[in-house]
């Protein structure tokens, strides 16, 4: 494994992370996701990235479950908030309400006494930006949250949170974006904005919801068992099920074996050639994915193979940084 700082701060992560959305306490079974976790740890995995809507909690509590027993300084553990964990009016957000009733929460199925990263899963339209930034401030002080972060902000929103950061000197450290080869909606404005501000990505989803694997073949059904066939993740994987998308992918497997490196390698490995990405999240249902995918740390690729990669996709990746979206919560 390799390592690298999380921004300008001085937490130091794994290169390749390991993130339980969409598998953990829905898709894949208790015993399999504690496996999947075991074998993270032993191929080197340190950084460990959930939230406490995943599965309905549920992901929170298995990882909590999965990490038990383990030297809590070790690894790192990073946990979000925001999208509603209940049916009250008050049960999502960023309010200083939600924030402090849901760290709690987060830290008892988590089985530990502080995550190393606490971070708004949205940016909230709902709520003043000084009482969301001041209840994290709060969090950190109490020892509950060693930094704070942020996922899906916009360039705007980063810089202006990154203002009252400052003012009550609380540690902001990270955005974490959804970023691939297909998918390079955060390169004009966010990425920038985030270096601009001392900011580390952590970038979910560098395989394009598994399309990025080659296993999505143009003119074939998904395979059975496959994101695309589970009714929930299928809603998320649905934009690059097209078969445009499919026949262009299917031109980056020559690429993927001239540098020696499996599909799933070189799209991870791609996304660590930015030197903004601090690290990338992965996600399995079996130990063998985990053993596989974790090759890409350290990987180097060279220029001429980045050029023939936007070559091969040519139109399809998508780049409008307006994609960077805000849920409207309104007032």
């Amino acid at each position: 494994m390799h390592f690298r700082h999380l921004g300008r701060s001085g937490l130091v992560v794994s290169e390749i992370s390991f993130g339980n959305w969409l598998t953990h306490g829905s898709q894949v079974e208790e015993e399999a996701a504690l496996a999947c976790v075991k074998a993270a740890l032993d191929v080197g995995i340190t950084t460990f990235d959930t939230a406490d809507v995943y599965a309905g909690t549920k992901a929170e509590a298995v990882l909590g479950r999965a990490l038990e027993g383990q030297r809590r300084a070790g690894y790192e553990l990073f946990t979000k908030v925001f999208w509603p964990t209940g049916p009250g009016r008050n049960d999502w957000g960023l309010s200083r309400k939600h924030i402090l009733e849901s760290i709690d929460g987060s830290l008892a199925r988590l089985k530990t006494d502080y995550v190393d990263l606490y971070q708004a899963h949205r940016f909230d339209t709902a709520t003043p930006l000084e009482e969301t930034m001041l209840a994290f401030a709060d969090i950190v002080r109490q020892g509950k949250a060693l930094y704070i972060g942020v996922s899906e902000w916009t360039a705007d929103q980063i810089r202006q949170g990154a203002a009252l950061a400052r003012e009550l000197r609380v540690p902001f450290i990270s955005s974490q974006p959804q970023y691939s080869m297909l998918w390079r909606v955060p390169e004009a404005q966010v990425i920038p904005a985030s270096v601009e501000e001392g900011l580390g990505q952590i970038v979910w989803s560098p395989m394009a919801m598994g399309v990025l694997t080659g296993k999505y073949l143009p003119g074939q059904p998904p395979p059975a068992g496959s994101r695309a066939t589970d009714p929930t993740g299928s809603r998320f994987i649905a934009r690059f099920m097209k078969e445009d998308v499919l026949t262009r992918v299917q031109q980056l497997k020559p690429l993927a074996q001239e540098a020696g490196l499996t599909m799933a390698q070189l799209a991870v490995a791609w996304v660590l050639q930015n030197k903004a990405v601090s690290s990338a999240i992965i996600g399995a249902s079996r130990p063998e994915q985990v053993r596989d995918t974790v090759k890409a740390a350290g990987v180097k690729l060279a220029p001429e193979l980045l050029r023939r990669i936007d070559d091969a996709l040519g139109p399809i990746i998508e780049r409008n940084p307006a994609l960077t979206e805000t849920p409207d919560r309104g007032r």
